[in-house]
């Protein structure tokens, strides 16, 4: 099964000198199409670090990172930025929602940023909000949104370009437990479904039995867990 995500002896120090930290120190990783990977640890342990580097917005001090068949920091910022648009799905810790977009235009200007046909986006687009139950709230704005539905409307902007890979931070942090545990259920199901491979990085260790495997990081270094079912 083909890797959606290689990571290989990376290295990222904030700082020079004396002043100089290191937050990863020679992590590799390799996420393959179909698996679902939690990233846990300690606050300030490197986490969030970690996945803005997986996600190609942070570069590595040292290393080299792999999304599907291309190697990243080779490129242009211009390529970047449709590397991201193209092959990325982030899921962040607040939903990021445009305040001023309805829910589904929030999904149809990702989608026109990647200069995809409008008539084959606003079928993604409602394809997606009825799969994840918000087709009665397309038309509304983020401010009368419940939390939960907030974050369905980030997984469904997250999924719109059909990217390979999901990067999640956090995902349920603004969430009770049973709208937690729903949302991952939906990245774990879209995992399997479609093949992707998705990281999540979480706090919440009530979510790892949905995981197929727990990377733990601690001191900028990671290893591997059992998941405790």
């Amino acid at each position: 099964m083909r890797n959606k995500l290689v990571l290989e002896h990376v290295s990222k120090e904030f700082g020079d000198g004396d002043t100089s930290v290191k937050v990863l120190d020679n992590v590799s990783l390799q996420v393959k199409a179909g698996e679902f990977v939690a990233v846990v640890g300690p606050s300030g342990s490197g986490k969030s670090t970690f996945l803005s580097i997986a996600g190609a917005l942070l570069s590595p001090t040292k290393g080299r990172i792999i999304i599907g068949d291309q190697e990243v920091g080779k490129q242009s910022a211009k390529q970047m930025n449709k590397i991201r648009l193209d092959h990325i799905g982030f899921i962040f810790q607040s939903s990021n929602l445009i305040p001023y977009l309805t829910v589904r235009d929030q999904l149809l200007l990702i989608s026109k940023l990647a200069g995809n046909p409008k008539r084959t986006s606003e079928e993604r687009a409602d394809h997606l909000l009825k799969r994840l139950g918000l087709t009665h709230r397309s038309n509304a704005y983020p401010e009368v949104l419940s939390g939960g539905e907030r974050q369905r409307v980030a997984i469904a902007r997250a999924w719109m370009n059909n990217p390979e890979l999901i990067l999640a931070d956090e995902p349920t942090a603004s969430l009770d437990s049973e709208r937690g545990r729903s949302v991952v259920q939906m990245l774990a199901d879209e995992v399997k479904l479609h093949q992707k491979a998705a990281v999540m990085v979480t706090h919440d260790l009530r979510m790892l039995d949905l995981c197929d495997r727990v990377i733990y990081i601690e001191d900028g270094k990671l290893s591997e867990q059992p998941i405790q079912h």
